[in-house]
């Protein structure tokens, strides 16, 4: 590239002794040569694009989804504070570690894939059908369902996503509002949606039943209509309300009626203390017509890093054409997914043992404790406070202020995150919620940070 031009000697300074061998080429994009150094071309290059359209729901999902928007301004506060010990009441992540019989079941199917005898490859999309038949038997006891009917995965985050695969861009959607955001924002995702509607703060085409204080959390139905998904909590993410037995029958009775599909999320289940309160919507007669059901080990055993958890599909659930919605399903998880880890359906299966299921109740009775104390301190400081009893969630009322206000002052005065109401649907304004994952010490430590900031 560069050649040397020999005139006069070596000690004394040649008018040009290295040449840019770019000089004698069109002067298309180059630095100007130093005389005495070798120079770098830096070409002009011209973005490259592929022809692929971008889909475009994407661009109406606002901003970034809730949990890495809060984790972004967590990170910016800490830069901005870097001697501040920041307390996470904010994503529901577990914090425990993950119930020693539990973990060594797990331990022992990882040392077992290290043997001839051990060693399992690609396994049932479905799941084990050992772990199958001891969900359905432990969780599902009494309620007329089957192990074929059980679908082990990945986490009910997954099968969200995969369900809503399954049913396209056409149907209508509702939710409750507040609600967890993957409902909508999958809903937005497939095409189900219309636009965001910045004043409303909502998106159009989607059916939001408010669930607030005056109703008691439970949706006015009606509100539905004719929509053909109606996404239901409970106990619910965020509020913390648990739905009764007259309640999620009104609900049933209503999907019915409509011919709606109820996609019921129990992930919160184990939390319920009240006896009139189902810990899932198939104790309810004929909800086997027209719902199904997903779950997780995540809350219950520590699993959101393990990633563990299953839909209920009954063989009952049928679409408009009588085609088994458990046979489209059956077909996108053999599609689209391999098989849950078998390492943690190890874990899962102990989780269903006798010693294993009490280690799982201990663990959530754990956190109940904390969603107790958190519950009580707010109570006692005079605040609006909801959940906290059949939930790991404390939900806050902070009347006229605006949620994403609230988390900035809360996290300004007191170094704790929370996560703004109205991250889960324009009802949450006004409102924030406080997770009860979190180690003891670090919620005694945030209700006294809590009492100094905003205590009387």
């Amino acid at each position: 590239m560069y050649s040397m031009a020999m005139s006069g000697s070596l000690g004394a300074r040649a008018p040009e002794i290295w040449q840019c061998a770019h000089a004698r080429e069109p002067a298309r994009a180059h630095r100007r040569c130093h005389p005495t150094k070798i120079c770098c071309t830096v070409a002009t290059q011209e973005e490259v694009r592929t022809s692929v359209k971008r889909n475009a729901n994407f661009a109406k999902l606002q901003a970034g989804y809730l949990f890495p928007e809060i984790a972004k301004r967590r990170r910016e506060h800490q830069e901005a504070n870097p001697d501040a010990k920041i307390i996470s009441l904010g994503i529901g992540d577990t914090t425990e570690p993950i119930p020693q019989v539990i973990a060594d079941a797990m331990a022992a199917a990882a040392s077992g894939m290290a043997t001839r005898e051990g060693y399992s490859g690609y396994g049932a999309e479905q799941g084990k059908g050992v772990l199958r038949e001891a969900i359905c038997n432990k969780l599902y006891n009494g309620l007329n369902l089957k192990p074929s009917d059980i679908f082990v995965s990945d986490g009910s985050k997954c099968d969200i996503g995969r369900l809503q695969m399954m049913l396209g861009s056409s149907p209508r959607v509702a939710v409750q509002d507040p609600s967890y955001p993957v409902y909508v924002d999958t809903s937005v995702i497939m095409g189900m949606t219309g636009d965001y509607d910045q004043e409303a703060t909502s998106f159009s085409n989607v059916q939001y039943m408010p669930c607030t204080p005056d109703n008691g959390f439970f949706p006015d139905l009606s509100l539905a209509g004719k929509s053909d998904v109606i996404f239901f909590c409970s106990p619910n993410n965020p509020t913390g309300a648990a739905a009764t037995r007259a309640q999620l029958t009104s609900l049933v009775e209503a999907a019915r009626k409509n011919g709606s599909l109820i996609v019921y999320d129990a992930a919160y289940a184990l939390y319920i203390e009240d006896d009139d309160c189902p810990k899932s919507i198939f104790e309810i007669p004929g909800a086997d017509e027209v719902a199904m059901e997903t779950c997780s080990f995540s809350k219950y055993a520590g699993f959101t890093g393990v990633r563990l958890g299953w839909t209920v599909v009954p063989a009952a659930l049928k679409f408009a054409d009588g085609t088994p919605v458990q046979q489209d399903f059956n077909r996108i998880m053999t599609t689209t997914f391999n098989g849950a880890s078998v390492i943690s359906q190890a874990g899962g299966l102990a989780c269903m043992e006798p010693k294993g299921y009490e280690a799982m109740l201990d663990l959530v009775s754990y956190y109940k404790g904390n969603a107790t104390i958190l519950r009580q301190t707010f109570l006692d400081m005079g605040f609006k406070v909801y959940g906290g009893q059949n939930a790991p969630y404390v939900w806050v009322g902070f009347p006229g202020k605006p949620s994403w206000d609230v988390f900035a002052d809360i996290l300004h005065k007191c170094n704790i995150v929370t996560t703004p109401g109205s991250g889960f649907g324009p009802a949450g304004e006004g409102f924030v919620r406080a997770s009860a994952f979190g180690h003891r010490e670090d919620i005694l430590e945030a209700v006294e940070r809590f009492k100094k900031a905003y205590g009387s």
